[in-house]
């Protein structure tokens, strides 16, 4: 019974529900990554290259089964051995664009977190006494 308990306050811990919020999110803002980067970028790119889709770059590592078509997911499904480059092309667009997004959403974070430095705090207030006792014995010194 000790140990649901101990669970329970974990799970409801704030940072926990946080890092589940941010888990929840970052996978959606992944599939939005995703769109911008296949349906925009991918076709611009491959326009100004020559109209290439790049997930349809690859090479066949073993022998082709007879009647086995020549895309990608057809010989993925035939068990060909492919190399696949063009899809890592696009994961890895996709991974410098979402960097990127992801790095200005900080540095504007901590832009807007940083506030005008603290002033210095006033000097200490010396009690009365203490005053007193430094100003004899100063005048002792002399």
């Amino acid at each position: 019974m000790g140990m649901m308990k101990e669970f329970r306050e974990f799970a409801v811990k704030g940072n926990v529900i946080d890092l589940a919020v941010g888990v929840i999110i970052g996978a959606a803002f992944g599939k939005i990554v995703d769109s911008v980067v296949s349906d925009l970028i991918m076709p611009v790119i491959g326009a100004v290259v020559g109209k290439l889709d790049f997930s349809s770059l690859f090479v066949v590592l073993g022998s082709v089964p007879p009647g086995t078509a020549m895309t990608l997911d057809a010989l993925k499904k035939a068990g060909v051995p492919v190399l696949a480059y063009g899809n890592f092309i696009t994961v890895s667009v996709n991974f410098a664009i979402l960097a990127f997004i992801i790095f200005l959403m900080v540095k504007q974070i901590n832009r807007l977190k940083r506030e005008e430095p603290a002033p210095p705090p006033a000097p200490a207030v010396v009690p009365e006494d203490v005053q007193l006792l430094r100003e004899i014995r100063d005048a002792l010194r002399k």
